[in-house]
């Protein structure tokens, strides 16, 4: 099983690197619309939508559309409006929990995270614009904090984050992601001056435009940002009774369980680089 995901986990990441090298937003586009299908089915699934295939399909073609239009959304507006569908409805359901499956309240926020969803693949196309270098840092922060929490998590971890919604995450956990992207951010930031690859990343220009305090405040918003869609995630899954969102990705489970900590980060990410 580990072995497995690790091969997966190296090809994802050479065809992220492929794709960012050949520099073209068309193929960008097209990528980001393939897996933004695959999250939007795997998502209505979750919401148990009789009808996802079909759904996802509109969904893509709604993005496929809005990505290639000379008048896409406007950033200000799709970004606040995600950040604004986390900070009132779907952060609070951690608290107060889903409604049942195929009620109204259900359907209606079935759509609510489809625009997140949305939000977040458009604040990938947001990033890119600026230059892959920049979008790749800021996936890498949301890695980063993962990652770190796996760790820190297996060393430390005591105290369960959430328990009722998924019980192998603790507050040690999270904690200790948070303190792995400040580290590295903060050695990006130290060491770019030496190292030109480094001077185009999210942390860099955050601490050149608005110093120290602010960076690490928006690194740390950022941090427990990515705990709260990994969360709200699994608590769809948990309503689901699955325990992946489907087996599209070997030793991983699907699109969605992969991509579910960036839905509220980037289209933030993205709203706070335009503001700051």
């Amino acid at each position: 099983m580990l072995k497995t995901r690790v091969i997966t986990a190296v090809a994802l990441l050479l065809f992220l690197l492929a794709l960012l090298a050949l520099d073209s937003y068309p193929m960008v586009v097209l990528a980001c619309a393939l897996f933004f299908a695959a999250a939007s089915w795997e998502a209505l699934r979750l919401f148990g939508m009789a009808r996802a295939p079909f759904g996802a399909a509109v969904w893509s073609a709604l993005f496929i559309y809005l990505a290639f239009n000379r008048a896409p959304p406007d950033p200000r507006v799709l970004f606040g409006l995600c950040s604004a569908i986390w900070l009132l409805r779907l952060t609070p359901a951690l608290a107060i929990g889903l409604p049942p499956l195929q009620s109204v309240a259900s359907r209606l926020l079935t759509g609510i995270y489809g625009i997140a969803i949305l939000g977040c693949f458009f604040a990938m196309l947001t990033l890119y614009r600026h230059s892959g270098m920049y979008l790749f840092s800021v996936l890498a922060l949301v890695w980063i904090a993962d990652i770190g929490a796996f760790f820190a998590g297996k060393a430390f971890g005591k105290r369960k984050l959430a328990p009722s919604i998924s019980p192998g995450k603790s507050w040690e956990g999270a904690i200790g992601g948070w303190l792995a992207v400040l580290l590295c951010a903060g050695l990006s930031i130290a060491l770019s001056p030496a190292a030109p690859l480094l001077r185009d990343t999210f942390a860099v220009h955050l601490q050149a435009r608005a110093g120290w305090l602010i960076c690490f405040a928006v690194l740390s918003l950022i941090a427990a940002a990515s705990v709260v869609g990994d969360l709200f995630e699994s608590q769809l899954k948990r309503r689901a009774g699955v325990k992946d969102s489907s087996q599209l990705l070997p030793g991983h489970g699907g699109v969605l369980d992969r991509i579910d900590a960036l839905i509220p980060v980037l289209p933030l990410a993205v709203l706070l680089d335009i503001l700051i």
